[in-house]
């Protein structure tokens, strides 16, 4: 992805820029063997992928050996949905999937589920896990051995899930729990040594890597899904094809360079985000920043302002030079309403789900001159529309 020096690019959760080093590092290993083979190159080519999985290993606090490359979140997901796994080398049935109504497509879809066998759970009108209604999945489970999958962060608000608190409403219940971090690796520090879950999703282009490669990592070797491709038992038999070394390769370098960023972070990119907000809504009083009652991820934003359609507001700042989102960019350039928007409506946010949300998404990079030229486009459009009376004055 070039983005023009012209513009100014707000929409890392969608795909974040190519970091330079991941872009050297998979140019150089373009050419590279099979890393299968056993003579000097295909040696090589093994070296690459088993460097670059120390990497992701180290930016998310795992062994290298939990880590299982893929090609993608998506391809992770549907791997990790599966009512067949492995626990403590024994093979274990899942009877029941549970995800949270505003988890990602991959998760809502439920992998190798059947329909009947997936629950969405609620969350409250900050985007958080309501803990009854996990209860409530949890008790019904009965005899049945249940998976729990769940977005750590949401892709389009930000919000953070309590991950110890879940995993202490689960303990002991017979519940396996999948977390999807591909929009918080590089962004926050994570420790998968110490998350309390047993698998963990991730994806390279979400953190300045190359679309098509990700990975799954597992918490022990003898807990983990059964393949879901199979074939010559590449990735110790977790996931069969040729490693795509090029790929994997600029993964390792994308981590290396998040983890450095991470480990200099001084606290500016909650800052930028905080000092974004205050903008956006002491200009326009009337602009709802989503989530903002829950812990957030420190790089994202969505504003909802009564009257402000998303997709009118995100054309007008496009050909005003800023990229911004409507929300995940899986359904972006889609009709229809944001289903995270509409489950925190649905318990208890006060607007309107139509109007739809706008998200600012940014990186170690972006400057805070940059974040105040789309609050100064997105309060112009803010304040254009409606009269000065909030929902409930709207609704009267």
């Amino acid at each position: 992805m070039a983005v023009s020096p012209s513009r100014i690019y707000l929409d890392y959760n969608a795909s974040a820029p190519l970091r330079a080093e991941a872009r050297e590092a998979l140019v150089a290993a373009l050419s590279a063997a099979n890393p299968s083979s056993v003579h000097r190159e295909g040696r090589e080519a093994r070296a690459l992928v088993e460097d670059a999985r120390r990497s992701v290993a180290d930016l998310v606090g795992a062994n290298p050996g939990e880590v299982t490359f893929t090609s993608g979140a998506s391809e992770s997901a549907n791997m990790a949905l599966s009512s067949a796994w492995l626990v403590s080398g024994s093979s274990v049935d899942h009877g029941a999937l549970a995800v949270l109504e505003t988890d990602h497509a991959a998760f809502l879809e439920g992998g190798r589920f059947d329909a009947g066998e997936v629950t969405r759970l609620r969350v409250d009108a900050n985007g958080v896990l309501d803990p009854e209604s996990l209860a409530d999945w949890i008790d019904g489970l009965g005899g049945r051995r249940g998976l729990l999958a769940v977005d750590l962060a949401n892709s389009e608000t930000g919000t953070l899930q309590d991950i110890e608190q879940i995993a202490r409403q689960i303990e002991g219940r017979n519940v396996t729990l999948v977390v999807d971090a591909a929009q918080c690796a590089g962004r926050i520090p994570l420790d998968f040594a110490r998350v309390p879950a047993d698998a963990m999703i991730l994806s390279a282009h979400k953190l300045g890597g190359p679309k098509g490669i990700g990975a799954i990592v597992l918490k022990s070797t003898s807990t983990r899904p059964y393949p879901l491709i199979r074939g010559g038992g590449q990735e110790k038999g977790r996931r069969s094809g040729t490693e795509a070394v090029a790929e994997i390769a600029g993964f390792g370098a994308a981590a290396r360079g998040c983890l450095f960023d991470l480990r200099n972070d001084d606290g500016r990119m909650v800052r930028l985000r905080d000092a974004l907000d205050a903008a956006v809504t002491e200009a326009s009083p009337r602009t709802k920043v989503l989530g903002d009652g829950a812990r957030r991820l420190p790089n994202t934003s969505a504003y909802l302002t009564p009257g402000l359609k998303s997709e009118t507001a995100q054309i007008a700042i496009d050909l005003a030079g800023i990229a911004v989102s409507a929300g995940s960019a899986c359904s972006s350039g889609k009709v229809g309403r944001s289903h995270v928007v509409e489950a925190m409506v649905r318990a208890g946010l006060d607007v309107d789900a139509a109007d739809g949300a706008l998200r600012v998404s940014f990186g170690f990079e972006t400057s805070e001159a940059e974040l105040m030229r789309f609050a100064t486009e997105y309060t112009r459009l803010a304040l254009r529309v409606g009269g000065e009376g909030g929902y409930a004055e709207r609704a009267a």
